[in-house]
């Protein structure tokens, strides 16, 4: 069986066919002459692989070869036009290079239908009225809607001329600078002088606002009088409430920005002199009149303090009695004072831990002998 199976042939020699010519290595020449054979017949397949593809391939749109410019040069305008594509293709591109200043992504992509119910705003076009945005689309006979914003720099100014415009305001304000009233000797009857020097350099945003005629050097040397006091220290110092520091007929006041923060709502600054006529001859009498009330209401304030602590402390005992009761019965007894050991009899002493704080955040204490809990109030 050996015999039959088949074997391979080993390699022929020279010998075995005498009309073979003995054999040599190649030459460099023929080694380059038979890649260079190989090559070209690659490339003859390949192009006729390429031909059988192309008449094999559907019908598609021809588009210009752009491989044959050379480099260095510009591709013609009909190789990059898209004005012949057909209909059915795909493309971000628009179709119209002439629409909206030429190509434009997302020109031709339209919203799906259910992301296409919706109004678009523009929002510089509209006026805050405190109730709703409005345009002067809703309403073309409110004067309201077409007034300009003071606090806006106008179309027609440049920056330079509306910071300048803005200075002048402030100044204005002020009465300062070249809008502060003029001084002249030959008027002193009738021009206002400080009411404690009788200098005619008075401050008048003050002499406006709280009609108090006084120098700068005055309000210095006399804080005790001429002092502004903010609208807190009024209230709590001086027991005034809020109608009456809001009447700019009994108590004017001058305003300024919140210096804690800028979106606050401004400071109410009050004269220290008026709020004191105020009060101390109008509403309390005197100035021992207004030390009673407060201490009356000082008084009053700690008293309803201590009820809130002692209702407080009556619900704790409840608590606590209601809890020894319910260990006492389920060790067994019948019952028993405050504080005593349920069992055995003898009195209970309790050794209280450290106070945690609970989820109310008030301190718990808990006995280690008998896991007693009680509440802890620090004043």
């Amino acid at each position: 069986m050996a015999s039959d199976r088949p074997s391979t042939p080993p390699p022929k020699s020279a010998a075995d066919n005498p009309n073979l010519p003995p054999g040599s290595p190649l030459t460099p020449e023929q080694v380059k002459r038979i890649e260079i054979n190989r090559l070209k017949a690659k490339a003859l397949r390949d192009q006729r692989e390429a031909e059988v593809r192309k008449q094999n391939a559907a019908p598609s749109f021809k588009r210009s070869d752009s491989s044959n410019v050379p480099a260095g040069q510009k591709r013609a305008h009909s190789a990059i036009s898209t004005s012949n594509l057909p209909a059915t293709l795909r493309d971000g591109r628009s179709k119209d290079p002439a629409k909206n200043g030429g190509f434009r992504p997302l020109d031709d992509i339209q919203p799906a239908r259910n992301f296409a119910k919706y109004v678009e705003y523009d929002f510089s076009k509209m006026t805050d009225t405190k109730g709703g945005f409005l345009i002067a689309d809703d309403d073309p006979h409110n004067k309201a809607l077409y007034a300009p914003n003071a606090e806006d720099k106008p179309a027609h100014m440049t920056l330079k001329e509306w910071e300048r415009h803005q200075l002048l305001r402030s100044l204005r304000d002020r009465k300062e600078g070249p809008f502060e009233p003029g001084l002249s000797i030959m008027k002193k009857d009738g021009s206002k002088m400080c009411r404690e020097c009788e200098s005619l350099e008075i401050d008048w945003k003050w002499e406006e606002v709280f009609g108090c005629a006084i120098c700068n050097a005055c309000k210095d040397k006399f804080p005790e009088k001429y002092s502004l006091l903010t609208k807190t220290e009024a209230r709590e110092d001086y027991l005034l409430t809020d109608p009456e520091l809001k009447d700019e007929e009994l108590l004017p006041h001058l305003e300024r920005p919140n210096p804690h923060k800028a979106t606050f709502h401004n400071m109410m600054l009050f004269l220290r002199y008026q709020v004191e006529e105020y009060a101390f001859g109008g509403k309390w009498g005197s100035a021992e009149a207004l030390d009673e009330e407060f201490a009356r209401r000082e008084k009053e304030k700690k008293r309803r303090k201590e009820d809130k602590f002692k209702s407080k402390l009556q619900e704790l005992k409840k608590k606590t009695r209601v809890d020894a009761y319910r260990r006492s019965r389920k060790s067994g007894g019948g019952g028993g004072g405050f504080g005593d050991e349920m069992g055995n009899g003898g009195k209970h002493i309790h050794t209280w831990g450290r106070a945690v704080e609970n989820d109310e955040g008030v301190g718990v204490k808990t006995c280690v002998d008998c896991g007693m809990e009680v509440e802890e109030l620090e004043f």
